[in-house]
C-alpha cells in the first residue's frame, strides 16, 4: 500500500472534520463507500481511518463504524494587558516553588509539567547507552580530563549543521555548550542586562523565567501575546521607542505555554526591530525541532547585526537527563563565554560526544519523526478528552507541534483552587497564574502531553474536568449529551 495515499486521504477527511462537514458525533461513510468515492483500496481507507483515530479525531464503535469525536473549540484571542514595569509578585514566586516541589513527587500523576517522561517509548536510551559505552572503551582517559569552554568541538559542529534547519548560518566559534536551555537563558540575561533593568516578556510566559528574572533583580513588562500569532509587535515597538526595556525574552516557535508559532513575516519584522533599536532579543528555541510538519525558521535566521541570542537544548527532544544545551550569542559571544568560564566552566565531554555521534549517524532525525508523531497523537487524544469532560465552552489552543497547550475554562473559576483540589487526589496541574509575574489567567491552565498516554493519564484529565465542572456549575459536553438522549 502506498503510504502517501492513505495520508492524503487522511488529510482530506481531517479538513472535512475541521470545516464541520463531518460534525461531532456523526458517522463517517463506510470503508466501502469511501473507497469508491476516492478510488482507493479498502486497505487505504482503513489505514486513513486508523490514522485519524490515532490523532484523536474519530473513534471506532464495534459493529457500527467510525464516528467523529467531540472537538474542543479553538482559543483565538489576544491577551489584553497593561504594560507596567514591576518585579514578580511574591505570591507568584511562592506558587511556582510549591507547584514545582509537588511535581517532583512520584506519588502524583502529572498532567502539566513539561519534563518528558524518560522512557524508551519516547527516547533512544539504549542507542545512547551503546554509543557511550563505545566511547569509554575507545577513549577511557576522557573521563579523567577536564572539558573546557566553549565545549565539545564535535558537538558544536553538529549543532551548527542543525542550526541551518532553522535558517541560521552559525560559526562554531559562536556556539557555547551549556547546562540545558535554562543555563543558556541565564547566561544570555547576565550578558545583556544588569540588576534594575527591565525585560519584556510574552504574556503568558514560561513560568520558570519569572523566578530567574527575580533572582537577577530584573523588572518585567508583560507584552500582549496572541494565542495563534504570538508576540504583539506593535506594543513591543512602542516599548523600544520609549527605551523602556533593555532586553526581550520570547519563544517565537511553539511557544510555551500557548503552543503557537509566529508567522514568517512577523519573525522577519521582529528581527528588523531588534536590530534597528539595538535591544537584545533572547530567543528560546527549545521546541523548534518538534513541529509536526517541518522545522520552522528561527528569528535568529534574520539577524543582521548580532543582536539576537539563540538558546536551546536536547532535553526536550533526546536526552532529558544529559542536560546538554547551547547558546549562539551573536555580538555577545565573548561575554557569554567569559561568564560560562566563571560560573560553571563546561559540560561533560562524554555526554557531549555521545550526542554528537548520535547526531552524526543520522539517528536523530529518525528519532524526531517518531517523537513528533507520538506527541501529535497524545495532543489530539488529550484535547478530545477535554472536549468531552471539561465544562462546555472550554477552549484550547491548537498547536502544530510540541507537547503543551493552553486551556481556558468558562464560568467563575480559579485554577489555583482547582490545582489545590486536585492535589487531594494526587493529581498535579499548573494553574494559569504561574505564567504571569502578576498572577493573571486565573481561569486557565496548561496541559502537557509528554507522558505515556495510559489509563492513569486519561483518568487524571477526566477527574480535572469533572472537578472543573463542579466548581463552575457547568456540565460537560458528555453529560449534556447523555441528558439530551435520556428517554
Amino acid at each position: 500500500m502506498d503510504e502517501s495515499l492513505y495520508l492524503t486521504l487522511s488529510n482530506k477527511l481531517n479538513q472535512a472534520i475541521s470545516s464541520g462537514t463531518f460534525k461531532a458525533g456523526s458517522r463517517l461513510p463506510s470503508v466501502r463507500q469511501t473507497a469508491k468515492t476516492y478510488s482507493v483500496s479498502a486497505n487505504t481507507v482503513v489505514a486513513a481511518y486508523r490514522h485519524l483515530e490515532d490523532q484523536g479525531l474519530i473513534q471506532a464503535r464495534p459493529q457500527s463504524g467510525f464516528y467523529v469525536r467531540e472537538q474542543v473549540p479553538r482559543l483565538k484571542q489576544t491577551f489584553p494587558i497593561e504594560s507596567a514595569s514591576a518585579p514578580p509578585t511574591q505570591g507568584v514566586l511562592q506558587l511556582i516553588e510549591t507547584t514545582f516541589a509537588t511535581q517532583q513527587n512520584p506519588a502524583f500523576t502529572n498532567i502539566s509539567l513539561a519534563c518528558p517522561k524518560h522512557d524508551s517509548e519516547f527516547y533512544p536510551s539504549e542507542k545512547l547507552s551503546r554509543i557511550m559505552s563505545q566511547i569509554v572503551r575507545r577513549q577511557h582517559n576522557m573521563i579523567c580530563e577536564y572539558a573546557l569552554p566553549p565545549g565539545s568541538l564535535n558537538l558544536r559542529h553538529q549543532i551548527a549543521r542543525r542550526m541551518l534547519d532553522v535558517g541560521a548560518i552559525t560559526d562554531i566559534t559562536e556556539i557555547t555548550i551549556t547546562h540545558g536551555c535554562i543555563d543558556a537563558l541565564h547566561l544570555a540575561l547576565l550578558a545583556t542586562t544588569k540588576s534594575g533593568d527591565c525585560v519584556a516578556l510574552e504574556s503568558p510566559t514560561y513560568f520558570y523565567l519569572i523566578p530567574l528574572l527575580a533572582t537577577l533583580g530584573l523588572n518585567v513588562i508583560e507584552v500582549p501575546t496572541d494565542s495563534e500569532t504570538g508576540l504583539d509587535l506593535t506594543a513591543l515597538e512602542l516599548l523600544m521607542k520609549d527605551h523602556k526595556i533593555q532586553a526581550i525574552v520570547c519563544m517565537p516557535n511553539l511557544h510555551n505555554p500557548l503552543g503557537c508559532s509566529m508567522p514568517l513575516k512577523s519573525k522577519q519584522q521582529l528581527a528588523k526591530l531588534v536590530n534597528k533599536y539595538q535591544v537584545p532579543l533572547i530567543e528560546d528555541g527549545l521546541y523548534c525541532e518538534l513541529h509536526f510538519d517541518q522545522t520552522l525558521p528561527a528569528v535568529k535566521a534574520f539577524d543582521s547585526d548580532g543582536w539576537i541570542i539563540f538558546c536551546s537544548s536536547f532535553t526536550k527532544t533526546l536526552a532529558p537527563d544529559f542536560r546538554i544545551g547551547w547558546i549562539c550569542a551573536g555580538r555577545f559571544n565573548q561575554e557569554v563565554q567569559r561568564l560560562k568560564n566563571q560560573l560553571s566552566m563546561t559540560e561533560s565531554r562524554l555526554l557531549c560526544e555521545t550526542i554528537a555521534l548520535f547526531l552524526e549517524s543520522g539517528g536523530y532525525d529518525h528519532h524526531l519523526r517518531k517523537l513528533r508523531k507520538r506527541y501529535q497523537q497524545n495532543m489530539a487524544q488529550a484535547q478530545s478528552l477535554i472536549a468531552n469532560y471539561f465544562p462546555a465552552g472550554t477552549r484550547t489552543t491548537k498547536p502544530q507541534g510540541g507537547f503543551v497547550f493552553w486551556v481556558e475554562i468558562p464560568g467563575n473559576i480559579d485554577t489555583v483552587e482547582l490545582h489545590i483540589e486536585m492535589l487531594k487526589e494526587n493529581i498535579c496541574l499548573t494553574p494559569g497564574a504561574l505564567y504571569s509575574p502578576n498572577s493573571r489567567y486565573n481561569n486557565a491552565l496548561r496541559i502537557s502531553c509528554c507522558y505515556p498516554f495510559n489509563e492513569k493519564y486519561r483518568f487524571s484529565i477526566e477527574r480535572v474536568g469533572a472537578k472543573a465542572c463542579a466548581l463552575t456549575g457547568i456540565s460537560s459536553n458528555r453529560n449534556h449529551e447523555s441528558i439530551q438522549h435520556k428517554p
